[in-house]
């Protein structure tokens, strides 16, 4: 059942092919990531400061997959009953995009500040320890699911009805700016501009007369932190449609269906990370080839 607002549109016929690819990604994003979760919230091995921070990227990679996976099924929903609907989870599926995305750039810079202070202060133990780690990803947290609330009041996130979603409208506005800058600007350009401060570091102490310990210990971190930088990067670059809509619509229109068009990369950037998140997180991918390889070599008897 439809209220008076709902009205028929015209739907185009890569639409439905579109949602369920959408929906196949955002999937895979979804349950290996609660396996994750749940891995490392059991296992005492886990609860160490680098992998509750990865635990916290998975977090806002699972919030925002079920956002995404809600957005999609109503899209599909609608598209496959040609109307145009606007739900009551409509508006506030877009500010929890907002929050999500902004948690997981966020994530990544939270990664990039510990292996920073590992690296360069190793005797500063005070920044080390679980509990401010803790503090500091609250307070991501928090930034995160405040700066996007006033949009909702003030009615700045819309309902797009050729994209079936709520978003704010790509257009030359205050509020698209700032939307930008807080979450994909400022955390990105942080944790690059931490990455090129701790190369020049390691470069730094290769040329000194610095102990065999403390080189191998920084190149070990900077590897590390290497591989978070690739993880934003991938991000950065396959979300790269939704960027290119958005400076387009600073000076003339963006396509039609450009929300489409653009979610269609960011829930495949959710399924890469996925990948490249288990490959580089060492101890997860250790455990979980460990209990595959126990069940593997275990032997069920045969009655005769």
């Amino acid at each position: 059942m439809y209220d008076n607002n709902s009205s028929t549109i015209n739907i185009e016929p890569w639409f439905i092919p579109l949602d369920i690819l959408m929906i196949i990604c955002l999937i895979f994003v979804i349950i290996p990531v609660l396996i994750f979760l749940l891995i490392i919230l059991i296992d005492r091995t886990c609860h160490t400061v680098p992998m509750m921070l990865v635990a916290n990227s998975c977090l806002a990679q699972f919030i925002l997959g079920s956002d995404r996976l809600v957005i999609t099924l109503s899209a599909l929903n609608n598209d496959l009953k040609q109307i145009q609907y606007q739900n009551s989870f409509c508006i506030v599926g877009g500010y929890l995009t907002y929050v999500s995305c902004a948690v997981l750039n966020y994530s990544f810079l939270l990664q990039a500040l510990h292996r920073y202070i590992l690296v360069i202060y190793p005797t500063r133990l005070f920044w080390q320890r679980l509990q401010n780690q803790a503090y500091l990803i609250g307070l991501s947290w928090i930034y995160a699911f405040i700066f996007p609330i006033a949009f909702i009041f003030t009615g700045d996130i819309t309902y797009n009805v050729d994209n079936q979603i709520c978003q704010i409208p790509l257009r030359l506005s205050v509020q698209l700016n700032f939307v930008a800058f807080s979450v994909y600007i400022l955390p990105i350009v942080s944790t690059l501009l931490i990455y090129w401060r701790l190369v020049r570091y390691v470069n730094e102490i290769n040329r000194r007369s610095t102990s065999v310990n403390t080189i191998s210990r920084a190149q070990r971190e900077l590897k590390m932190f290497r591989r978070t930088v690739i993880l934003l990067l991938i991000l950065f670059v396959i979300d790269f449609p939704y960027a290119l809509f958005m400076f387009m619509s600073f000076f003339n229109q963006a396509p039609k269906y450009h929300f489409r068009i653009a979610f269609i990369f960011i829930d495949f950037a959710l399924a890469c990370v996925m990948i490249v998140l288990f490959q580089f997180t060492d101890p997860l991918k250790k455990l979980i080839m460990k209990k595959l390889s126990l069940r593997s070599e275990t032997v069920v008897p045969v009655l005769a």
